[in-house]
C-alpha cells in the first residue's frame, strides 16, 4: 500500500514524534509498503519562536497537494497539528479524500505552560483540526478519555515500541557514572520548559542527577542547577548506556501523551518515577515505576522496585506490535460524500 505520512516534526529533531514516525516508517517499508514522508526539510521553514530547533515549513496546500498528488497514497496520515498538517487537511478536505490525524502531545497544556494562558483556550483548536478525520491515532486509555470528553470520538489505538537490540540491561555504563554518587536519577529527553525538569533537578532524594538531551532551556538549567551533570544529545549505545547505568530513570513531564523515553528506560531494566499523570499511569506497571505527588517519594519507591520486572515489562512493546495498529488504524483512501463540518475556530476566554 502507498502510505503518505504528513509530519511537522522530521530530523533533525529529537523527540518522541520523531522517533516513533521513523521507526514506523521503517517497519513498514520492511514490510513492502510504499511509505512518502511529508516534512519541513522538503520545503523553505522559519525557526519557530522559542524553538528554534523546530522549523515551520513555508507550504500551502497547493505545493503539499502537488507532492501528494504525485505520490497518489492509497492512505493519507497527517501527523501533526502544524503548517504542512494543516495544509494536508485543507487538500484532503477540498478533494474529499478520507484521512486519519494522531494526537502525540497535549498541546493545549504544553502552550498553556509557554503562555500563561489556561489550557482551556486551545482545546478549540485541537477539535477543530482532528474533527474531520474518519480516525484518531491515540496511545493510551487515559488520552482517549480526554478526547472522547472534548467530543471527538473517533478514536483508534495507536501504542509504541522500543528497539530491543538497541536498549538492554548489558550495555557498560558511562565511564561518568563509576564516579558520581548513588543513586544516579536520569533524565533524558528534550530540555524544554513544558518537560517540567525543574521538578527533577530540585528535588532533595540524595543521589546525582544526570540531564541527558538538548533544547532550548539547556543553558538556564545549567546555571541554576550547576551540581547537575548535563551530557547534552546522546543517541545509539551512548544512550542505551546511560539508561542501563542509571538506578532510577525520572519522568517529570506532565504534558506528555506516552512517554517513549520511559519505555526505553525499562527495557534497560531502569525503574520509572513520575507524577501520576497521562502517560505514566498508563505506560506504567506496579512493578515498574512508582507514582507519587511528590517526585522524592516516587524516586524512593521506585528504588526498590526488582529491575528484572521493569526489563520484562519494557520487552513488552515492540515497533511491529506499533506497526500493526497503525496500519490497523489508517482509512483507505476514498471519496466521502459528507465529512463533518468544522465549527468556527473561538478561543475561549
Amino acid at each position: 500500500m502507498r502510505i503518505a505520512i504528513i509530519t511537522d516534526a522530521w530530523a533533525p529533531q529529537v523527540n518522541g514524534v520523531v522517533r516513533t514516525l521513523t521507526e514506523v516508517s521503517e517497519e513498514l517499508r520492511c514490510r513492502g509498503h510504499d511509505v512518502a514522508v511529508v516534512s519541513p526539510d522538503q520545503y523553505r521553514s522559519l525557526p519557530c519562536p522559542t524553538y528554534p530547533e523546530i522549523r515551520l515549513a513555508l507550504a500551502g496546500s497547493g505545493a503539499v497537494g502537488r507532492r501528494l498528488d504525485a505520490f497518489a497514497p492509497e492512505a493519507v496520515h497527517i501527523s501533526t497539528e502544524g503548517p504542512l498538517g494543516w495544509a494536508a487537511r485543507r487538500w484532503c478536505l477540498r478533494r474529499k479524500r478520507a484521512f486519519t490525524t494522531a494526537y502525540h502531545t497535549q498541546f493545549p497544556e504544553y502552550l498553556a505552560r509557554r503562555t500563561g494562558l489556561p489550557a482551556a483556550a486551545f482545546w478549540p483548536y485541537i477539535r477543530h483540526f482532528h474533527r474531520p478525520a474518519a480516525g484518531i491515532m491515540v496511545a493510551t486509555e487515559t488520552i482517549r478519555s480526554q478526547l472522547r470528553a472534548q467530543r471527538l470520538t473517533q478514536l483508534r489505538p495507536w501504542t509504541r515500541g522500543v528497539d530491543l537490540a538497541l536498549f538492554g540491561p548489558d550495555v557498560a555504563p558511562p565511564d561518568l557514572f563509576f564516579d558520581l554518587p548513588r543513586p544516579i536519577q536520569l533524565y533524558v529527553g528534550r530540555v524544554a520548559v513544558e518537560k517540567n525538569i525543574e521538578a527533577f533537578l530540585a528535588n532533595t532524594h540524595p543521589g546525582s542527577k544526570v540531564v541527558v538531551g538538548d533544547g532550548p532551556a539547556l543553558a538556564r538549567l545549567q546555571g541554576e542547577f550547576p551540581e547537575a551533570h548535563f551530557l547534552g544529545k546522546q543517541t545509539g549505545l551512548a544512550l542505551a548506556a546511560c539508561y542501563a547505568g542509571a538506578d532510577v530513570f525520572v519522568f517529570p513531564s506532565t504534558t506528555d501523551t506516552f512517554g517513549l523515553v520511559m519505555i526505553e528506560a525499562l527495557a534497560c531494566g531502569t525503574p520509572v518515577a513520575a507524577y501520576p499523570v497521562p502517560g505514566p499511569l498508563d505506560v506504567l506497571s506496579p512493578g515498574s515505576g512508582a507514582m507519587a505527588e511528590r517526585l522524592e517519594e516516587a524516586i524512593a519507591r521506585a528504588l526498590t522496585l526488582d529491575r528484572g520486572a521493569c526489563l520484562a515489562h519494557g520487552r513488552s512493546f515492540s515497533w511491529q506490535t506499533s506497526t500493526d495498529q497503525f496500519l490497523a488504524a489508517l482509512e483507505p483512501v476514498q471519496t466521502v460524500s459528507a465529512l463533518p463540518r468544522a465549527p468556527r475556530l473561538a478561543v475561549a476566554t
